[in-house]
């Protein structure tokens, strides 16, 4: 049998799903109808580190775009973090045009971080 301080510890999946959901500008009260949970294990999750069930695990990931695999497989050179996940769906919506601005500015970040370094 495991011991008690063997189980996972999710209070950094906690903030990432508290901090998604405040970018989204969602309230713990709609998450919470939106994937049919009470606002108050939300908060439990967010601020405690409550261990969610699978299906809500599943359905707080899929809704607020949040990266499981940088806190069950932390290696950054296998995953994608929660930011960028994020980032790219919300270029999956972008113009050609808009793309090329995005484009552009990483462009001159590369530029700059190589200056930089």
């Amino acid at each position: 049998m495991r011991k008690k301080e063997d189980k996972f510890d999710f209070r950094a999946f906690g903030l990432a799903i508290k901090e998604a959901r405040m970018n989204r500008g969602l309230t713990r009260e709609q998450v919470g109808a939106l994937i049919e949970i009470d606002p108050r294990y939300l908060t439990n999750i967010e601020n405690k580190g409550q261990h969610p069930s699978i299906q809500v695990l599943y359905d707080l990931v899929s809704l607020l775009d949040v990266s499981v695999d940088e806190f069950f497989l932390p290696r950054n050179d296998l995953v994608k973090s929660t930011r960028r996940l994020q980032v790219e769906k919300q270029m999956d919506n972008f113009t050609d045009k808009e793309l090329s601005l995005m484009q552009s500015l990483a462009n001159g970040i590369s530029e700059a971080k190589d200056i930089k370094d």
